[in-house]
C-alpha cells in the first residue's frame, strides 16, 4: 500500500504555515531550545544532498525537542556575502545582489521542501544593509575598545590579475585565476586583536560540552607555548640585537646557527655583499610558497648563509645566519636559535647544509662522544653545557631560565601560534568597514548614526590592483566627521567570518532597527543550546565566534561569554565518487530527483538511516527503496488497524503475546529516545523498524477475536509519535487517521516504564561441538542441571545427539548452551 507523498506534503505544509504550529514564544524560556544548524551560502550551485544531511537531520533533533515539551527556536538565514557571487559577477556582468536574491529565493524553497520547523518570521540576511549596518556597528565597538587596528601585513599577490589572493585561491604558488607566480607584498590591512583573548579563549573550552576532538583542534590552533625570549647580539652590528624565542632554553649550549625568516627586516641590514644576490633570489622564491606549504613537516627544507654571524650570549661563540622559509615572520620573533642535535627540523637542515650538530643533551644508556643518526629531542643529562654539565636537562631548563634574566639577556615568556585575525578583503561583495581618512585626522570611525555605510552600485567588479571600492569616486570622497575637511572612505570590505560571528545573536532580535539585539532576550536564549555544523569550521568561525561573543561580554554588550553550549558535527555525504560533492567535480547529486520519485520523507529517513550522521559517506541509494517500503508499511499497519482507534475499546488484561507487544513498543521508546538524543538516528530508526517488525508478527500470529485493541491502538499511537520527527508529513497524516488532533507535534513524546521492558524469558542459543543447532524461549535465570535438560530435550537436538556420546555440556549463563559430543 503505497501513499500520496505529495499531496500529503502540500496538505501539512500548508498546515503548518497556516497555523503557526512551529511559531517560537521567546518570552516562554523557562525550559528553552536553542537549536542552530550553520546557515548556507546562497551560490548558484543550490543544496544538494549533502545539504540535506546538515539541514534534515537537524530539524529531526529540534522536533524531538519539541514533542519533549521544550520551547524551541530554530531558525534559518543566509550567509549571503562572499567571493563566489563576486567572482559570478567579473565573469557575467550581474550584479552580485541580483545573484544573490535569486538564490536565496530558490534555497529557501529547497530548505521548505525538507519539512523543517525554521520559523521564517527571524530569518536573517547578512548582505542586506539592516543586517551589516549592525556589523560595521561591532566593528566600531572593537575599535573603541582597541580590538580593531591597522597594521602593514604580508598578503599573497597575484602581479596579473592586480589583486591579493586568499590562501585557497594560491595552487602550488599559482593564482588559480591566470596561472601566474604568486608572490607576497605588505599591505596595510585591518585586524581584530584575537591574540588579546588567548588564554580566554583556551580557558573556556573547559566550560562547554564540545567534541573533544575540535577542542583540541583550536587548542593546537593558539598554539600556547611556554618558553624564553632570548637575546643574540649580530657580530659587527653590536647595536642590533635579535631576540629569538625556545621552548628549549636548556639547549642553549647546542645553538650552532641561527634562522631567521626571509621577511624579517634585519635580512638586508646583514646580508654581506657576497650573498646578498643569493638572498634576494631566495625571499622572492619564498614569497611565492604559501605559509602552509612552508611549514609542512614533509617539505624539503631549503635555505641561504646570510654571511651574518649572530653571537651566542652565553658562550660567545659565533654562528652563522641563515634564512629559511620554514620560519615565518608571522610566528614567534621570525627567528630561531637552531639545535639540529635536538630538534627533527634542525637537524634535517643541518644535515643537508653540513652545519655542526652538537650534543648538549644525552640520551639516557648512550655514550657522550656517539655520533646522532636522528635528533635526540628526550629528557636526559646535560653535556657540553659548561656549568650546566651533569644537571638533568628538567632541572637545567628551570635553572638556565632564570640565569638568562638575572644576567639580563633572556626572558621567560609565553608566545602563541595564532595571530590577529586579518578582517581587510580587496573585495567587493562584503560589509564596507566603517572608517574615514583624513589628513588631518587621521583614522576617524564613522559617526553610529551615519550607519550603515551602503555598498555602491557604481563599481568596477574587474581586478585591477585596486579594491572594486576604489573604482567608485562617489563612495570614496567623503567628509571627516571630526574636522568637516575633505577625506576618503575605507575601501576594503570585512571578512565575511565577521558576519557570522554575531549571526545567532541577531536571530533572537532579527527585526530590530535601533539595536542589534535584545539584551534581555539574549540573557534568556543565549547560549546557543545544541549547534550543528561541519568540523571543518573549527579553528575559523568556531573560534571567531567565541572571540566575538568574549568580547561583547567585556564590553558590558552581551550577558553570556560562550556562545555555543553543545557542539556536533555533521560528516560530508560525498559523492559517489568519494570525493566532496562540488560542480567542478561534477558529482553533485540533487535531491530533486529523489523528492520527485519518493517524497521528502523517505529522503529524510534514508540519509538518517543510512549514514552515521557524524561520519557521513559516499552516496549510494540503493537503500532508498527499502526506506520507502519501511514507510508504505507503517502507513499499511496504521491505515489497516483504523478500527482500534474507537474510542469504545476498553483496556484489558495482557496475554503472553500481549506482554511481548507492550515489552516491544517500551524498548523501541526507550532507545529511540536515547539514540535520538545523541544524534544516533541510523540506531534509532533500526529501533522502529524492528518495532514495525513486532506489530506486524502480533497481527499475523494473533487470532483477530485474540488481539488487544486497546494495546494495539496504544503501540500505533506511540510508533507514529517516534517516526514523527524523522517523517513529519506521513506522521501528520497518520496521526490524523489514528483519531488525534493536530499537530501530532504537540502531542508530546512516548514514555516508557523500565519495568515492561523487563522480561523473565530470553532466548537460548544450543550448540552442539560449537555449531547452532536450535533457539529455544525460556526462563533467563535457569540453574546449569535446567539449562541442561532444555539443551537435551529441545527440538532436533534429541534426535541429532542420540547415536553420540555427550561428554560434556558447557552452560553460558543467560546466552547459551553447548553440548559437546563425540
Amino acid at each position: 500500500m503505497s501513499f500520496p507523498f505529495n499531496e500529503i506534503e502540500n496538505k501539512w505544509k500548508k498546515y503548518w504555515e497556516e497555523s503557526k504550529t512551529y511559531k517560537v514564544n521567546l518570552n516562554n524560556y523557562h525550559k528553552k531550545c536553542y537549536c542552530l544548524v550553520m546557515f548556507p551560502y546562497p551560490s548558484a550551485d543550490k543544496l544538494h544532498l549533502g545539504h540535506w544531511f546538515n539541514y534534515g537531520p537537524a530539524d529531526t533533533w529540534a522536533r524531538f525537542k519539541k514533542m519533549n515539551d521544550y520551547e524551541v527556536f530554530h531558525p534559518m538565514g543566509f550567509d549571503a556575502f562572499g567571493l563566489p557571487a563576486e567572482n559570478y559577477a567579473v565573469k557575467t556582468g550581474i550584479h552580485p545582489q541580483k545573484t544573490t536574491s535569486e538564490n536565496i529565493a530558490f534555497i529557501r524553497e529547497q530548505l521548505k521542501s525538507i519539512g523543517a520547523m525554521y520559523d521564517w518570521d527571524f530569518e536573517v540576511n547578512t548582505s542586506d544593509p539592516s543586517y551589516y549596518k549592525w556589523t560595521q556597528w561591532l566593528f566600531l565597538q572593537l575599535y573603541k575598545n582597541n580590538l580593531a587596528y591597522r597594521a602593514e601585513a604580508p598578503v599573497n599577490w597575484c602581479p596579473s590579475c592586480q589583486t591579493v589572493l586568499a590562501n585557497e585561491q594560491v595552487i602550488e604558488g599559482k593564482c588559480e585565476r591566470c596561472s601566474s607566480l604568486v608572490e607576497r607584498k605588505n599591505l596595510t590591512q585591518w585586524f581584530f586583536r584575537i591574540t588579546a583573548y588567548a588564554e580566554r579563549l583556551l580557558a573556556g573550552l573547559d566550560k562547554i560540552e564540545w567534541p573533544i576532538k575540535t577542542k583540541l583542534m583550536q587548542k593546537n590552533w593558539i598554539g600556547k607555548s611556554k618558553g624564553a625570549e632570548i637575546e643574540f647580539s649580530i657580530a659587527g652590528f653590536m647595536d642590533e640585537k635579535l631576540k629569538v624565542f625556545t621552548t628549549r632554553p636548556d639547549t642553549l649550549f647546542g645553538a650552532t646557527y641561527m634562522v631567521l625568516a626571509p621577511e624579517h627586516p634585519f635580512v638586508p641590514k646583514i646580508s654581506s655583499k657576497g650573498q646578498a644576490k643569493a638572498v634576494n633570489e631566495y625571499i622572492k622564491q619564498a614569497g611565492r610558497a604559501s605559509e602552509i606549504e612552508r611549514t609542512s613537516t614533509v617539505r624539503e627544507k631549503t635555505g641561504v648563509f646570510t654571511g651574518a654571524y649572530a653571537v651566542n650570549p652565553v658562550n660567545n661563540e659565533k654562528i652563522p645566519v641563515w634564512i629559511a622559509d620554514y620560519v615565518l615572520m608571522t610566528y614567534g620573533t621570525g627567528a630561531i636559535m637552531a639545535v639540529p642535535a635536538h630538534d627533527e627540523r634542525d637537524f634535517e637542515f643541518a644535515e643537508k647544509y653540513n652545519i655542526p650538530i652538537r650534543k648538549v643533551i644525552l640520551e639516557p644508556g648512550t655514550e657522550k662522544d656517539a655520533p646522532l643518526k636522528e635528533a635526540y629531542t628526550g629528557e636526559g643529562t646535560m653535556v657540553n653545557s659548561g656549568k650546566y654539565d651533569g644537571m638533568s636537562s628538567k632541572e637545567c631548563l628551570q635553572q638556565i631560565s632564570e640565569d638568562l634574566e638575572k644576567d639580563g639577556i633572556g626572558k621567560r615568556t609565553i608566545q602563541y601560534k595564532f595571530r590577529d585575525w586579518l578582517v581587510s578583503r580587496q573585495r567587493y561583495w562584503g560589509a564596507p568597514i566603517p572608517m574615514i581618512f583624513c589628513d588631518d585626522c587621521g583614522e576617524v570611525p564613522v559617526p553610529e548614526e551615519a550607519l550603515p555605510v551602503i555598498l555602491p552600485e557604481d563599481v568596477d567588479f574587474k581586478p585591477k590592483g585596486v579594491p572594486p571600492l576604489a573604482t567608485s569616486e562617489k563612495f570614496v570622497n567623503t567628509n571627516c566627521p571630526k574636522c568637516g575637511k575633505a577625506a576618503r572612505r575605507e575601501v576594503d570590505t570585512m571578512d565575511t567570518f565577521v558576519d557570522s560571528s554575531w549571526y545567532f545573536m541577531r536571530y533572537l532580535s532579527s527585526k530590530a532597527k535601533d539595536k542589534p539585539w535584545d539584551t534581555e532576550v539574549i540573557k534568556n536564549w543565549m547560549p546557543v543550546d545544541q549547534y550543528i555544523g561541519g568540523i571543518d569550521h573549527a579553528t575559523m568561525h568556531l573560534l571567531y565566534a567565541r572571540f566575538f561573543v568574549m568580547a561583547l561580554y567585556d564590553m558590558g554588550l552581551s550577558p553570556v561569554e560562550e556562545p555555543f553550549k553543545n557542539l556536533v558535527h555533521q560528516g560530508i555525504i560525498k559523492g559517489p565518487d568519494g570525493n566532496r560533492m562540488s560542480k567542478s567535480r561534477g558529482n553533485v547529486i540533487n535531491p530533486e530527483r529523489y523528492l520527485e520519485k519518493y517524497g521528502s520523507d523517505v529522503l529524510r529517513c534514508y540519509l538518517m538511516f543510512g549514514f552515521d550522521f557524524q561520519a557521513g559517506g559516499p552516496w549510494d541509494d540503493g537503500g532508498s527503496a527499502a526506506i520507502n517500503r519501511f514507510l508504505k508499511r507503517i502507513w499499511r499497519v496504521v491505515s489497516e488497524n483504523i478500527d482500534v482507534f474507537s474510542p469504545e475499546i476498553k483496556e484489558t488484561s495482557f496475554s503472553k503475546d500481549d506482554k511481548e507487544l507492550n515489552r516491544a513498543m517500551h524498548y523501541a521508546v526507550k532507545h529511540v529516545t536515547i539514540d535520538t538524543e545523541r544524534f544516533h538516528f541510523n540506531t534509532a530508526i533500526s529501533r522502529v523498524m524492528e518495532l514495525v517488525n513486532e506489530l506486524f508478527r502480533y497481527i499475523q500470529d494473533v487470532k483477530p477475536e485474540n488481539q488487544n485493541k486497546y494495546l494495539l491502538a496504544t503501540v500505533l499511537r506511540n510508533l507514529i509519535r517516534l517516526i514523527a520527527p524523522y517523517a513529519p508529513h506521513i506522521a501528520e497524516e497518520l496521526w490524523e487517521t489514528a483519531g488525534g488532533q493536530p499537530s501530532v507535534f504537540n502531542a508530546g513524546w512516548p514514555e516508557y516504564d523500565e519495568k515492561a521492558i523487563e522480561t523473565n524469558e530470553i532466548t537460548w542459543v544450543i550448540q552442539v561441538n560449537g555449531k547452532i543447532r536450535e533457539r529455544v524461549s525460556a526462563a533467563k535465570n535457569l540453574s546449569k542441571k535446567q539449562a541442561e535438560e532444555l539443551a537435551l530435550n529441545t527440538g532436533r537436538i534429541p534426535d541429532m545427539i542420540k547415536d553420540k556420546k555427550v561428554v560434556k555440556i558447557i552452560v553460558v549463563p543467560q546466552k547459551l548452551i553447548n553440548i559437546v559430543v563425540r
